[in-house]
């Protein structure tokens, strides 16, 4: 008998599994939360009113598909006709979840959604601020309608916002369904959306033939690229892969952002994401969303003074990261 043909009663989370990230405690240690984006903070009200709510339903008696293959299919064609462009599945393991929580389903069902590369023009910017909550927001409906299919189809499962509380990192999950591999800069690069895209999941016990982690060359580019690294205002991204930070799924010693550097960055210039857009991993590729838009192949950087490291958040609270170059 497999775990597919039981219901599972709880993953548990690995014992150096991450916490969850702290918003509040990290925004406190670096002086507030300061930011005032009024289109930004619409698409945060919308999620947290409009879509928060819509987690949960009922769940049909009647189950369907036939075999896991078809379960498959069926759930890719769904989660892209809901508004996905990428959509993986893997199986649920102790090392994607937060430390502290667990979940009852097997497989999660990743998505993921490109944001616009006009909207990155200029970073930091308000507009980029503002089109990485519209995609959350977007996103947010995608996991949801995803979500409400499977239990039409007699199966129960869990939204996992692309912002918001969740019980697994996304990351990991994004990885081991094939979305790409992880860059320098702690992001995944798709090998043709590059890394300018957002990712939420639905988790869930419906048997599915699962995806597989790829390697289509990009970690070898990483090492020998350094733009997000170059062009990283808060100086917070290493030179070098590092043993403490533990594997990526292909077994390469992973890059790991100093995020006591990169958060109160982030934190004062419109949430920065200046990595994403100056990544130039098939950079022509996935910058075609002109729309009749003139564009540019490079953005317009605004590298502005950083702010003084921040490492208050308690110990027990936060993920492990390196020290980038302190004095």
């Amino acid at each position: 008998m497999t775990t597919s043909e039981f219901e599972i009663t709880e993953i548990l989370a690995s014992y150096d599994s991450p916490p969850a990230f702290v918003w509040d405690e990290w925004y406190m240690g670096a002086g507030g939360r300061t930011i005032d984006i009024p289109a930004a903070d619409e698409y945060m009200r919308r999620i947290k009113t409009e879509q928060y709510p819509r987690f949960e339903g009922e769940v049909s008696p009647e189950k369907q598909l036939n075999t896991p293959e078809d379960a498959s299919k069926i759930i890719k064609q769904k989660a892209l006709e809901f508004g996905a462009d990428i959509v993986g599945i893997c199986r649920i393991e102790p090392s994607d979840i937060y430390r502290g929580r667990s979940v009852k389903e097997e497989f999660a069902i990743a998505v993921g959604q490109r944001m616009k590369w006009s909207e990155f023009q200029q970073v930091p910017s308000d507009r980029s601020a503002t089109e990485c909550l519209r995609i959350y927001h977007s996103l947010g409906e995608t996991v949801i309608e995803l979500a409400q299919f499977i239990r039409s189809i007699g199966y129960a499962c869990t939204v996992e916002h692309p912002v918001g509380d969740s019980n697994v990192l996304h990351i990991p999950i994004g990885l081991k369904a094939g979305f790409g591999e992880l860059g320098r800069h702690g992001s995944i690069i798709h090998p043709k959306l590059g890394p300018l895209f957002r990712m939420g999941s639905v988790l869930t016990s419906l048997p599915m033939e699962i995806d597989h982690p790829i390697d289509a060359g990009i970690a070898k580019f990483c090492d020998k690229c350094r733009a997000c690294r170059i062009y990283c205002p808060a100086d917070a991204i290493g030179d070098e892969r590092t043993p403490e930070a533990g594997k990526d799924h292909l077994g390469n010693d992973r890059y790991m952002v100093d995020t006591g550097k990169c958060f109160p960055y982030f934190a004062k210039h419109s949430y920065c994401s200046i990595c994403l857009p100056v990544c130039v991993y098939n950079h022509k590729e996935w910058a075609k969303d002109f729309e009749g838009v003139p564009t540019k192949l490079f953005p317009e950087i605004d590298m502005q003074p950083a702010p003084h490291p921040v490492d208050s958040v308690a110990q027990g609270h936060k993920h492990r990261y390196p020290k980038v170059k302190r004095e």
